[in-house]
């Protein structure tokens, strides 16, 4: 059986040496396809990995909380405004109360966003920016430094704001506007610090804090008729908390907030990148199926070639079963074929695939990620295509019969 297959992989490798150029390009169609994908999945592997890092910078030690989000269906996809896009967060403040009264609770940070324009009195608002209310402790949980002046605290009066360095940068050309009035929905605050630049904007509270304006929770409560509008609550262990323990115990206390109704999701450890994982997970399968139709023209590309070869070698075919040689040998033979080309661009397309990935990271906020499961889909996809498009040229080549093989070319 080895030598019935090396001498297999011998014929494949000088049938297709004999057409080399048509090979290349059949491996490069196949490799488009699988770099594609590969990259795709690479990329959107990295988000998961980014939110991943942060929480474990922190011990391990932080819960969020978030509304619950529920099941996504396939009627969410039509819908370009989700359902819950004009509903108000369950989140109150007396649920902030009720975490930070657990034994197990160092800190707790609600976190409150707010729509509206940012800008200086004679300015023109940047493009890009976001108002967050929130309480001292934010910098605490999730490790939030700053670069100058402080945070909000207790001392410091209501209508003061810490900003993003960027924000300083694109409402004053400098990072360094300590003490300068921002206008803030049309009300006037007082800049007291500047926060460090971020290196990783991608977070678990999804918040750019480099383009935010962060403001106290009982001013980001006037802008909203009194109310908390919480959307995250974020919650700091003590050292050497059993989190999944700890995760229950704050979805018991929200529950009876709540009247029993699960309408708060809670998440520790690796769960708080799931949300942020799923969603570029689906943005990425989009996109991978997508990406599979060059995949597809790849495979059509092996059928071509195959049956190219199969017409070109009608005379070996008759000789071979003419001394003995069976349907399965040939379908063999030819299927082995099949399986070098797609390898190749298989192989090709892997290394393809994150050479882009990596260079596509020079410009966006985190790397790729290297997962094994992202070499077995590539190696899935390669060979599957190999072995579905070869087939049946193979089975074409197997029946072709031996007398009028030779005869046709007598």
């Amino acid at each position: 059986m080895r030598l019935l297959l090396a001498d297999h992989y011998r014929t494949a490798r000088q049938s297709l040496n004999r057409a080399r150029l048509r090979t290349l390009l059949t491996v490069t169609g196949v490799a488009i396809g699988v770099a594609s994908i590969t990259a795709i999945l690479a990329l959107s592997g990295g988000v998961g990995k980014v939110v991943s890092k942060q929480v474990a910078e922190l011990g391990g030690h932080v819960a969020v909380v978030r509304p619950a989000a529920g099941k996504a269906t396939l009627a969410d996809l039509s819908n370009p405004t989700p359902m819950n896009a004009y509903s108000t967060s369950p989140l109150s403040e007396q649920d902030v109360e009720t975490i930070a009264q657990l034994p197990a609770t160092e800190a707790v940070a609600p976190v409150m966003t707010l729509s509206g324009s940012i800008r200086t009195k004679d300015g023109q608002p940047p493009e890009e920016s976001i108002v967050v209310a929130t309480t001292p402790t934010l910098p605490s949980v999730v490790d939030l430094p700053i670069a100058d002046g402080q945070f909000i605290d207790s001392v410091t009066r209501d209508n003061t704001a810490v900003i993003g360095a960027q924000l300083s940068v694109d409402l004053y050309g400098t990072e360094q506007s300590i003490g300068k009035n921002v206008l803030i929905r049309g009300q006037p605050f007082t800049i007291i610090g500047i926060l460090n630049r971020q290196a990783k904007p991608v977070n678990f509270n999804n918040i750019d804090f480099d383009h935010a304006a962060i403001i106290s929770l009982k001013s980001g409560k006037l802008f909203n008729g009194g109310v908390a509008q919480i959307q995250q609550i974020n919650v700091l262990a003590s050292p050497g908390t059993n989190m999944d323990a700890f995760g229950q115990d704050i979805d018991q206390a929200l529950r009876l907030n709540h009247d029993n109704q699960p309408d708060a999701d809670v998440f520790v450890g690796k769960e708080i990148a799931q949300p942020t994982s799923d969603l570029f997970k689906f943005i990425s399968l989009v996109m991978a199926v997508i990406a599979s139709i060059s995949l597809l023209v790849g495979g059509i590309g092996i059928m071509n070639i195959m049956l190219v070869g199969v017409s070109e070698r009608t005379r070996e075919i008759g000789l071979r079963k003419a001394v003995g040689a069976s349907n399965m040998t040939i379908v063999s033979q030819f299927i082995i074929e099949s399986l070098i080309i797609s390898a190749l661009g298989g192989l090709l397309g892997f290394a393809g695939g994150y050479f882009v990935a990596f260079v596509v990271s020079l410009f966006i906020p985190y790397d790729p990620t290297f997962e094994w499961s992202i070499a077995g889909w590539a190696a899935t996809l390669s060979l599957g295509v190999g072995l579905i498009f070869g087939l049946y040229p193979a089975i074409r080549a197997a029946r072709k019969d031996p007398i009028e093989s030779l005869r046709r070319y007598h």
